[in-house]
């Protein structure tokens, strides 16, 4: 079936490879981003439709850039070169790049061939994104030039027959207007693929794989109560039935009545059998006097398993441990070609001595496609459109020591932005808002007496995949309101400010 093979992307270091991945899918095909050295046996063990190049850094005349295996094209499968992955693909072929002398960058005119596989229909004068230095000088044997610029005469490239198309402009981004429909045509026209990558197939994929995995182990699911965990937690008791058992760890560092909600739904609308672990106590004293970020993380992700293993053996034979894993969790925790950002709880904070294998039925899906997901299985709104929720919880937004103290000061002023964020109706036009406790003081006046007291960082984001981010333009009444009722309203607090930081250079997280 067409849509269990993927499209994959090796990635050569581009800023734009995961964005890649992900037009694809919007184009109802499963994409997986791996190493642009990956390797053409473990390409085969893969079985692709079809393969993108990407773009990259670098210049593949400079010693050391990464090149492209030529046994790659050899394959049979379709591939896609874009910008970098063009020129890699015209120097593996034996064609030649060479620097044009003043590049280019940002929006270009562009002339395409509408006869072109990938052009057909497409009206020739276009405009698209471009961001290069070097250019295909002299093609490859059996390929012809099917678009130019002023500064790229050769600005794309085919050979139906070898199935082999390469452009030097940036299809996947918005300000290559024809882009999406390109990469469209790649998927349907030339890997042959039907559009049939859709939630309900995710379903019954991941219910097949779940069933084959686990067989019929018990399994213990690591339920936080978030859209992840929770459509983990429906997929695997499709799958399995009363083999799952969902454990709800209270670690102390949730939002302000979280827990109970959790219980309610679970327990009590689901029907899915529940352990609830009271463990505020135990993970504050191993917290105590850390302040390092990524050791929080870390220290969370143990604990986390190590309780998860004293149920599992409380429970007598639990082999298999689910977790709401996403795709972007994996991608930020670092790989060969892209850079840690932070040890996600459930992905570089496990331990290595784990007892029980991991079932992980979301791990290629970014957060969008998981809540189509959930929505197709029948999961309430208010549990589908759910603001993430990081595993480690609160930790991660008390920049310093976390004490009781400061925990009780940040929910309280973490559930007054929330109520004022669902009135104003903004709640599910933002990616997340929550709100960050510096362990720093400041000097205040409150009722004509000094204070010396904490402020409180608002953070709203506007975000399709946690990959990128944007701060989100806030009316400033409602600013006002939730700054008004957080400093009258929780004490400790004196000064309320306003992170109008991107993603990047910043992440949505502050730890």
């Amino acid at each position: 079936m067409a849509g269990d093979r993927p499209i994959l992307v090796l990635d050569f270091g581009a800023q734009y490879a995961q964005l890649i991945a992900r037009r694809i899918r919007e184009c109802r095909v499963l994409s997986e981003l791996v190493p642009h050295d990956i390797g053409v046996d473990a390409i085969r063990a893969r079985d692709p439709v079809g393969i993108v190049l990407s773009g990259g850094p670098a210049s593949v005349n400079e010693p050391g850039a990464p090149s492209l295996d030529p046994a790659i094209l050899e394959l049979g499968i379709p591939v896609l070169g874009i910008c970098y992955g063009m020129q890699a693909m015209a120097q593996a072929l034996g064609g030649e790049v060479a620097g044009s002398g003043s590049g280019e960058f940002g929006k270009t005119d562009i002339e395409l061939d509408p006869g072109a596989v990938l052009f057909h229909g497409v009206e020739p004068a276009h405009t698209c994104w471009m961001s290069h230095n070097d250019s295909v000088t002299r093609l490859p044997e059996g390929f012809r030039a099917t678009a130019s610029t002023a500064g790229a005469p050769t600005a794309a490239m085919e050979h139906p027959e070898r199935r082999l198309h390469a452009v030097q402009f940036h299809p996947e981004v918005v300000h290559t207007p024809f882009g999406q429909e390109l990469l469209e045509r790649f998927a349907y026209a030339v890997c042959g693929e039907d559009g049939s990558w859709t939630p309900q197939h995710v379903i019954d994929e991941q219910v097949a794989r779940i069933r084959a995995q686990v067989g019929d182990e018990k399994v213990l699911c690591a339920l936080s109560g978030g859209v992840d965990s929770a459509v983990a937690a429906l997929l695997v008791h499709r799958a399995v039935g009363d083999q799952l058992t969902c454990v709800f760890v209270d670690h102390g560092l949730l939002r302000q009545g979280e827990a109970e909600q959790v219980v309610e739904m679970f327990g009590g609308h689901y029907k899915v059998p529940l352990v609830h672990v009271q463990a505020q106590d135990r993970f504050l004293d191993l917290l105590a006097g850390v302040t390092e970020p990524e050791e929080k993380r870390k220290i969370i992700g143990e604990a986390f398993i190590r309780i998860f293993e004293e149920e599992a053996r409380r429970l007598d034979g639990v082999r298999y441990l689910v977790q709401g894993t996403l795709y972007s969790d994996v991608i930020e925790s670092g790989s060969k070609t892209a850079a840690k950002i932070k040890s996600h709880h459930n992905v570089g904070g496990l331990p290595e001595d784990m007892d029980l294998e991991l079932c992980e039925p979301l791990r290629l899906l970014f957060k969008d496609e998981v809540r189509k997901v959930g929505v197709e299985l029948g999961m309430p709104d208010r549990m589908v459109w759910r603001q993430p929720f990081p595993g480690p919880g609160l930790a991660i937004r008390i920049i310093g020591d976390i004490t009781r103290e400061r925990l009780d000061i940040l929910r309280h002023a973490d559930a007054v932005l929330q109520e004022e964020i669902r009135a104003a109706g903004w709640y599910q036009k933002l990616w997340q808002s929550f709100a960050v406790l510096p362990c720093v003081r400041s000097v205040g006046v409150m009722g004509d007496a000094r204070t010396y007291d904490y402020p409180i960082v608002i953070r709203a984001v506007t975000s399709e995949d946690a990959m990128t981010a944007d701060w989100a333009r806030l009316p400033y009444d409602l600013l006002e309101r939730i700054s008004t009722r957080i400093i009258n309203e929780v004490d400790g607090v004196n000064r309320v400010a306003l992170d109008i930081s991107s993603k990047p250079p910043g992440t949505i997280e502050w730890e």
